[in-house]
């Protein structure tokens, strides 16, 4: 009898270890799908708009070309690079252009492989960061005043970015301390081993020199304010400004009044 139940206790075991493994195995190979949720727009894709802008081609380091809308001002005090949301593509984010062409800046908003119109797919960290730096060198070619801004899953590579280079400010909207600390807590039966993307902002932010400007909803349910805060706390008094947006969820950042008043003095001051 005890036999029995030790053999039946041993095959259960056997088998919940085995369904264990092809969970982690289908979790490993799945996570662009579970992290980044792209979506393709057709090759002929015009974006309209009323402003001018520039259909942007950038070169990875693999030949791959990634997409984005430069949208213009007649006499740019500088540019902004936008590195955006795991969801949606330039069709729906180009329409934050006007709110910085308002304020005297370009803005270049760029898709991540995969998404609208950028060639290839997403299949490493280091490959997203060299992609995004592509990017970045691409307008250090023309334009001296850079000043980065990336919302949700952007934010750590617009802080990895600013720890690499030299923008004149870095904006990030509703950041996470890491993603991987971020991933822990959705999915805390997963080993650290198996996330490959870590996106750990926590340790660029104290490698950054210029002033880093923080957003973050107060009402945030997929990534909480305490996020925003802690990261704050990272840098220097003064170098950091961390900004709560009483009653915001995780969207509607770009559309509330507080974030446009305050967006207006950064960018004057990274003008200056």
């Amino acid at each position: 009898m005890m036999r029995a139940l030790r053999f039946t206790i041993l095959a259960v075991g056997g088998v919940l270890g085995i369904l264990y493994v092809l969970a982690m195995t289908a979790l490993y190979f799945g996570q662009e799908q579970m992290i980044f949720h792209a979506a393709r727009l057709p090759e002929d894709f015009k974006y309209e708009s009323s402003q001018p802008y520039e259909d942007c081609s950038i070169r990875c380091r693999d030949g791959n070309t990634l997409n984005g809308l430069l949208f213009k001002t007649a006499e740019p005090k500088g540019v902004v690079l936008y590195l955006h949301g795991n969801a949606g593509t330039i069709a729906q984010w180009g329409a934050i252009g006007p709110d910085y062409t308002a304020l005297g800046y370009d803005i270049l908003v760029l898709d991540y492989r995969g998404y609208g119109k950028s060639e290839g797919e997403i299949d490493s960290e280091a490959q997203f960061l060299d992609d995004v730096s592509a990017a970045y060198q691409m307008l250090e070619e023309r334009y001296q005043n850079i000043v980065i801004v990336g919302y949700s899953i952007g934010t750590g590579p617009s802080a990895y970015l600013a720890s690499k280079f030299s923008p004149s400010a870095l904006v990030l909207q509703a950041p996470y301390y890491s993603l991987l600390e971020l991933a822990d807590s959705r999915v805390p039966f997963v080993p650290d081993f198996l996330k490959k993307y870590r996106f750990e902002t926590n340790l660029y932010l104290p490698k950054v020199k210029c002033p880093v400007y923080i957003f973050h909803g107060t009402e945030d349910r997929l990534i909480v304010f305490s996020h925003g805060k802690r990261l704050s706390e990272l840098l220097p008094k003064g170098q950091s400004q961390l900004f709560p947006l009483s009653g915001v969820g995780h969207g509607g950042i770009n559309q509330d009044d507080r974030f446009l008043a305050e967006l207006k003095n950064i960018l004057d001051r990274a003008a200056i």
